[in-house]
């Protein structure tokens, strides 16, 4: 009976982070949707380029947003329900990745979202705090240093992955976590990864 209570945190979870609010502030303050413009993504990153910082900056706030509501629905079901603390952790870890598939295949906008890099990373820090936090660094350093949010993205990804095993060996369910919303997240990622083997990757700060 209690999976019952994993899968509907899940599911919620999935409906709020669907949810997108790249295209949500396109609307609204341009009357079109973001996906038609730049990248084609539904992200903070996009709506830098189409829409400017105010624009992104609304983006990110709405996306951390939705993340923090999305998982802190599976604590409310957890709390209302006094479940088993061996589930928890399934819960909590399915939750987050409901939240990213949310984002990158929003129910509401025909299945196209974002790439899940501002979602992700919240996700992990519900996760384990000092690895989203490592995580967040490296990507941003990345980003800083190359200029390409792709590939921070992507490494930051990888990290999540190489810390997991660092510090929870023999956590199955974590690492299992950290693969799977490692490879989503390198997958939505993939058009970025051959443009970047190829030099044509747009860097932080140039137009599309």
């Amino acid at each position: 009976m209690e999976w019952i209570w994993i899968l509907l945190a899940a599911v919620l979870a999935y409906g709020i982070g669907s949810i997108s609010t790249a295209i949500l502030v396109g609307k609204l303050l341009a009357g079109e949707d973001i996906r038609s413009h730049g990248s084609g993504n539904a992200g903070a990153t996009n709506a830098l380029r189409t829409y400017g910082k105010k624009a992104a900056l609304l983006v990110l706030l709405g996306d951390v947003l939705k993340t923090v509501v999305a998982i802190g629905v599976a604590y409310l079901i957890r709390s209302l329900v006094k479940l088993d603390d061996a589930l928890w952790a399934p819960m909590l870890y399915l939750a987050t990745v409901g939240a990213v598939l949310g984002h990158n295949f929003p129910l509401y906008f025909q299945f196209r979202g974002g790439k899940g890099v501002l979602v992700s990373s919240v996700a992990i820090l519900f996760t384990d705090w000092k690895i989203g936090l490592l995580v967040i660094v490296i990507a941003l350093l990345v980003m800083v240093v190359w200029r390409y949010v792709s590939l921070g993205s992507v490494l930051g990804a990888l990290s999540y992955v190489i810390f997991a095993l660092l510090f929870h060996w023999g956590d199955w369910l974590l690492l299992i976590h950290a693969v799977v919303l490692s490879g989503l997240l390198i997958f939505m990622h993939r058009a970025n990864i051959r443009r970047l083997i190829q030099g044509t990757e747009n860097k932080l700060g140039q137009k599309k």
